[in-house]
């Protein structure tokens, strides 16, 4: 650990092999778990929790104060989970009184410039390319990808395994397993590629891509559609998380295709 030009606050916990570089900022309420680097000027404010083997690049502020008006100082966390790289001028808010953390879960990848806002969920192997935007309290799943300089309005929900095209404006909810694209943002079919590279079998794949027929390329709207695919497909876990992601969306969900 090196300690040249730097600042470590004497409350902060530091695990084993652990690289602070010159001039990064360590706040008091600070925790950083075995094998991970932090990068010169990458500031650690208080209440951030680091997990094993996670590289925090240069410029990148984690758990920095709530851009929320509403924000009144209460003491909150953002966790960043084991094997996530945070690339360079990264910001991430910590936690409101509203989820009192935002976490970034693990194996994940923050390109360049990526903000998260307060009380964001993020789940494990999420890519955020370069100048993403993700205002509060947004949730996104599993293996979620969204392409470069995308911006997802506050509380939206991205489910599992989507794939977002860059410069999107993601303002309605995004069902697991997709691809949106367009302005409006659409469904542009199934998550495909993504989805073969983690190992869905082509009946998975082929289920998937029936029940969103019924979805968003049907003349049903979506409280009849979820109902035909309640009645006509059988239950499977694919089928119930995907209904389930839509039923309990509380924006509506995007639009499908035209």
């Amino acid at each position: 650990m090196s300690q040249a030009n730097t600042f470590i606050h004497p409350d902060a916990k530091i695990g084993k092999n652990v690289t602070i570089s010159p001039f990064a900022y360590i706040d008091k309420n600070v925790e950083i778990d075995d094998d991970s680097w932090i990068g010169p000027n990458a500031c650690l404010w208080e209440g951030s929790r680091i997990g094993k083997n996670c590289k925090i690049y240069s410029g990148a502020q984690i758990s920095c104060v709530p851009q929320d008006l509403k924000f009144e100082g209460e003491e909150t966390l953002t966790f960043i989970g084991d094997n996530t790289s945070i690339r360079e001028f990264v910001t991430i808010s910590r936690g409101t009184s509203d989820r009192n953390e935002t976490r970034i879960g693990s194996n994940c990848l923050l390109m360049a410039y990526v903000h998260i806002a307060h009380d964001c969920l993020l789940g494990d192997h999420c890519i955020l390319s370069n100048s993403v935007q993700v205002a509060g309290h947004v949730t996104i799943g599993n293996y979620a990808v969204l392409g470069g300089t995308a911006a997802v309005r506050q509380f939206v929900r991205i489910g599992a395994h989507t794939m977002i095209a860059g410069g999107s404006l993601v303002r309605k909810d995004v069902p697991p397993f997709v691809s949106a694209a367009r302005e409006p943002l659409a469904y542009s079919g199934v998550n495909a590629i993504g989805l073969k590279r983690r190992g869905f079998t082509i009946e998975k794949l082929n289920e998937i891509q029936e029940i969103y027929r019924t979805i968003f390329l049907s003349e049903f709207n979506t409280t009849r559609a979820v109902n035909k695919v309640t009645e006509e497909f059988p239950a499977t876990p694919l089928r119930d998380e995907i209904l389930d992601f839509i039923r309990n969306s509380e924006r509506g969900i995007m639009k499908g295709m035209e």
